[in-house]
């Protein structure tokens, strides 16, 4: 199966149950907010802005160098915004996920923005996101710098 395949069918699970750490201040259980045709039209969409983001870890007000969580919103051509973030167990299949950036709290703070005119789609974000979780060899800090090129 290949990798991009792999990766749909863990968005596919992923829109039956997402678990992710979006706000700051607990973890938020977002379930389906997308699922089946709408899921695989939002993964495969074009993405023309990303905003590398930070904010202070749950139950934290600060953020401090790497004692903070990161991630990418991305802005579609609808104009509708996504967070791709990575985190451990976030997901089903894939640590790395995809939420509506409606449920982010507004402790986020833009790090970077890009302009990348259509030219990658969610679902290249999201593979090099990774699969993987690992607090210090792939973590959400390094999966954001690497969906914006860094």
């Amino acid at each position: 199966m290949s990798s991009c395949t792999t990766l749909l069918c863990a968005l596919l699970l992923l829109g039956l149950s997402v678990e992710a750490s979006s706000g700051g201040g607990g973890a938020t259980s977002h379930s389906h907010d997308l699922s089946g045709s709408e899921l695989r039209r939002v993964y495969n969409s074009p993405v023309f802005k990303a905003e590398r983001l930070k904010r202070p870890l749950d139950g934290q007000s600060v953020r401090i160098g790497p004692l903070s969580h990161s991630g990418v919103r991305v802005t579609l051509a609808d104009g509708s915004q996504w967070l791709v973030h990575k985190g451990g167990d976030y997901g089903v299949s894939s640590n790395t996920v995809v939420v509506a950036a409606r449920h982010m709290s507004s402790a986020w703070q833009v790090v970077r923005t890009l302009d990348f005119q259509g030219t990658k789609n969610v679902a290249d974000f999201v593979a090099v996101g990774g699969t993987d979780y690992s607090l210090f060899f792939d973590n959400c800090h390094l999966a954001s710098r690497r969906m914006m090129g860094q």
